[in-house]
């Protein structure tokens, strides 16, 4: 149904609009602001207690103690340039993936930025397009919406002049135009699509795990922490100067300071270092999420093959005349006011007809049709679509259809029928007059990237629409196996679909419930799915999926719903994904394990120490220096480093099997040291500097052997970080000035040596459970990574797939038109 054309706004009534602040100005959209970001990253807990316990030790006078402070200092800047990078990183990108209504201002259609629409302007809508404000349909030309997100029912809505559209809400069939009532923060779009593309740390695997570890810290630090201050306090001779310094000692490397800021600094840098790929990362738990699926999911058309088709040949079928279809389709091309890719390739090779027929009903393409029609006045009624959905009286046209796409082209049915095209029957009872053979071009790194998974252990299942012998033949090409199954045979009971599902690689013929269903019936299974989009069919199984990616080039549709968007459309850009994934937990767990080691050594030696109640044995000085290099700037490095180890289930598990034994070893050692050289009662300043220098050495010696453990397997720059760190200590206690200002003595050779000896036993006590643990688990410890091709320039994950027939561009065989 259609009505009179309207104008839309004036140029000086949008002018009116923009004045009174009737513009759809949307939240941020990186979520928070440049100010709230520098807020959010200086008052955090962790440099609030920092902050108490510097001003505490400055109280004292003892300035040079106070050196941890610059960690409030580290902290903040870290944090603060790494989202500041992100965001500006999102919001740029989000500008180029963001839906660009096309609105009608003094009667001209102009494509504008989602927030510069305002208040009464008429928008302009066709099939895949998003509705980006609240509004009120003014013309409908067979145009059916889908609200599934926002109702959750899956049947498009058909929507007539008057009736009221949402926001989040898309376009199947059809094209219209509606009004904007609601802009801004009243519609529903401040909540949908400017969510989409917000900078947050969500929920992710990789998050609940380290937030599991931080209350486990915390449930631990609580008690110990005031039992220290108590004891500290309680010392008989210490001036009150002495006591604080030694309270500020134990409690400061309790604090895991480092762990929340470096975990959100890798999603951070992922986000940064995927953006340079034109890849938009519209969730942060996406660049895990890739890294741990096991299926992908993923269309053939515009993702697997490129966007571009065209008509390769017309095959007239009985004893049609080649010119009467040439004319047929010339006019069915001047009535498709939005023609979608098949159509676009029939007009480029049959121009729209001059003299135009009257159209009298019209039936737009839907995917679960799958097929469109035109009702001409005296000209009859034509179908275009699926040929073995459009019936026939015997099937010998499917079956040269069939034989036809098997060798991967796309082929469609042009039919007269009886009814009208928007009959409810109108497929029922056809005439055959051509088909339609389309040559489609495989995306040049699809067969390389497909190649990756399958090495990676991720099976690829293609999931498509078309014909199943034509998305079996193109599946072919990529050089994938599996079986092929067409869609409509698939079982309705749950348990039979979902093993048909489990079993078949490739399947045609696959509605939009379809696949969603697919995407759930492997989720049942314990799989986890993404799925890969770029049309309006695809987005129910892109929101159903673990992880969405959409092409840049799709419908907006589906790149609302998406947590990745390819925006240059590079599916080669997907390994780079899974790379940043792996980096981001691998290193994660790195940097876990060491500040969960600190942690713990720090509570056990300040619990054993305050119930035998006995002073700390360091200053907070020492405490810094010591922090350099067996948690500070190896946790920095390995939080950057690059790192291509598979993703595992059990981040908790592990992190807990290295960082709770080895702290409690290196505890253990200080203690034994501490106790061996000074003893229980009061002792001389010397005897009690010499035992806090041999404890020193003892925790150092066994902590830096701590970062060897996690850094494995090594590398040339890992096993140089861990030589580096034993080599500065070492001259740190050598070195008269740095002995002076840690308060440090090595004269004593007995003392020294007991302190050596012991952090040499806890080193092997830890290497011995490193290697336990790996065997319990039923791992093979690798203490060196195995040495590869000499790396080049641009290498990434694809270079180590292993070596087969590359393909490129070639398209599947075609009959000469």
């Amino acid at each position: 149904m259609t009505v009179e054309p309207t104008p839309g706004l004036s140029s000086a009534e949008v002018r009116e609009r923009i004045e009174a602040g009737n513009v759809n100005t949307l939240p941020s959209r990186s979520g928070r602001s440049a100010s709230e970001i520098i807020i959010a990253n200086v008052f955090t807990r962790v440099n609030v207690i920092l902050f108490v316990l510097f001003v505490i030790v400055m109280s004292t006078g003892e300035f040079e103690q106070g050196i941890f402070g610059m960690l409030i200092i580290a902290n903040s800047i870290i944090g603060i340039i790494q989202e500041l990078r992100a965001k500006r990183t999102l919001d740029n990108l989000a500008v180029i993936g963001e839906a660009h209504p096309v609105v009608l201002r003094d009667g001209i259609p102009v494509q504008l930025p989602r927030d510069q629409v305002v208040q009464d302007d008429v928008i302009r809508v066709h099939p895949g397009d998003q509705v980006v404000v609240d509004g009120q349909v003014v013309d409908a030309d067979y145009l059916e919406v889908d609200e599934s997100m926002l109702t959750g029912e899956a049947d498009t809505v058909t929507k007539m002049p008057g009736d009221e559209v949402l926001s989040g809400a898309f376009v199947v069939s059809g094209t219209g135009t509606y009004r904007a009532e609601k802009v801004g923060a009243d519609a529903y779009a401040a909540q949908i699509t400017a969510q989409a593309a917000k900078f947050t740390l969500v929920s992710s695997e990789l998050r609940q795990g380290v937030d599991r570890i931080i209350r486990f810290v915390s449930f631990l630090m609580v008690p110990v922490a005031g039992l220290t201050v108590w004891v500290q306090f309680q010392q008989v001779g210490s001036t009150w100067q002495e006591s604080v310094l030694s309270m500020t000692a134990a409690l400061v490397p309790m604090i895991p300071e480092g762990l929340v800021l470096l975990t959100s600094m890798a999603f951070a840098l992922g986000v940064v270092r995927l953006g340079r790929r034109n890849c938009l990362v519209q969730e942060l738990p996406a660049i895990e999420g890739l890294a741990r699926v096991s299926v992908v999911c993923t269309d053939k058309t515009g993702t697997l093959t490129q966007h571009g088709m065209t008509l390769g040949e017309i095959i007239p079928l009985a004893g049609s005349d080649l010119d009467v279809v040439r004319d047929v389709l010339g006019h069915l091309v001047g009535a498709d006011p939005a023609p979608n890719a098949s159509m676009q390739a029939i007009a480029a090779a049959v121009p729209a007809s001059t003299v135009p027929w009257t159209v009298q009903a019209r039936a737009p393409f839907t995917s679960a049709r799958k097929y469109s029609g035109v009702s001409f006045h005296g000209r009859g009624n034509w179908l275009l679509g699926a040929p073995e959905v459009l019936s026939t009286s015997d099937g010998t046209v499917a079956a040269l259809a069939e034989e036809t796409g098997s060798s991967g082209r796309r082929v469609l049915l042009l039919a007269g029928t009886s009814a009208s095209v928007d009959h409810p029957e109108a497929a029922a009872d056809v005439a055959p007059m051509a088909l339609l053979v389309l040559d489609q071009k495989l995306r040049p790194d699809a067969a390389d990237t497909i190649d990756f998974f399958a090495s990676q252990g991720v099976e690829v299942k293609v999931i498509s629409g078309d014909n199943a012998s034509s998305v079996g033949a193109v599946a072919s090409t990529l050089g994938m196996t599996g079986a092929i199954r067409d869609a409509r045979t698939l079982p309705e009971d749950d348990a039979a679909f979902s093993a048909a599902v489990e079993d078949a690689q490739v399947f045609g013929r696959v509605t939009p419930p379809q696949k969603k269903r697919m995407v759930q019936a492997l989720q049942s299974s314990g799989h986890s799915v993404a799925m890969t989009g770029d049309g309006v069919n695809d987005v129910l199984a892109l929101k159903e999926a673990h992880l969405g990616v959409a092409m840049g080039s799709g419908s907006p549709a589906t790149r609302a719903v998406a947590q990745v968007v390819l925006l240059d459309d590079r599916f080669e850009t997907l390994p780079h994904v899974v790379a940043e994934g792996r980096r981001v937990i691998g290193n994660v767990e790195r940097v876990a394990k060491l500040f969960l080691t600190k942690t713990v050594y720090a509570v056990t030696l300040a619990l054993v120490l305050g119930l035998l109640g006995l002073p700390n044995p360091f200053v907070p000085l020492q405490i810094t220096v010591i922090g350099w290099f067996t948690i500070g700037i190896p946790a920095f490095l390995l939080s950057l480093a690059p790192n291509n180890d598979r993703a595992r289930t059990g981040f908790v598990r592990r992190v807990l099997a290295v960082g709770v034994p080895s702290g409690v070893i290196v505890a253990t050692a200080t203690i034994v040291t501490f106790l061996m050289t000074r003893g229980l009662g009061p002792v001389h300043d010397t005897v009690d500097t010499q035992a806090t220098t041999a404890t020193l050495a003892a925790l150092i010696i066994s902590a830096v052997w701590v970062v060897s453990i996690v850094a494995r397997p090594f590398v040339a720059w890992r096993l140089g970080m861990v030589v580096f760190g034993y080599v500065f200590y070492t001259g740190v206690f050598i070195y008269p000035p740095t002995q002076r200002l840690l308060e440090l003595d090595i004269s004593n050779p007995a003392t020294m040596t007991v302190g050596i000896v012991t952090g040499l036993i806890a080193a092997a006590a830890i290497e011995a459970t490193w290697w336990i643990t790996a065997r319990i688990r039923h791992e093979r410890p690798v203490l060196w990574r195995t040495p590869g091709p000499p790396p080049t320039h641009g290498r990434d994950l694809r270079d180590e797939m292993p070596p087969r027939d590359r393909r490129s561009s070639a398209h599947p065989p075609t009959r000469p038109a």
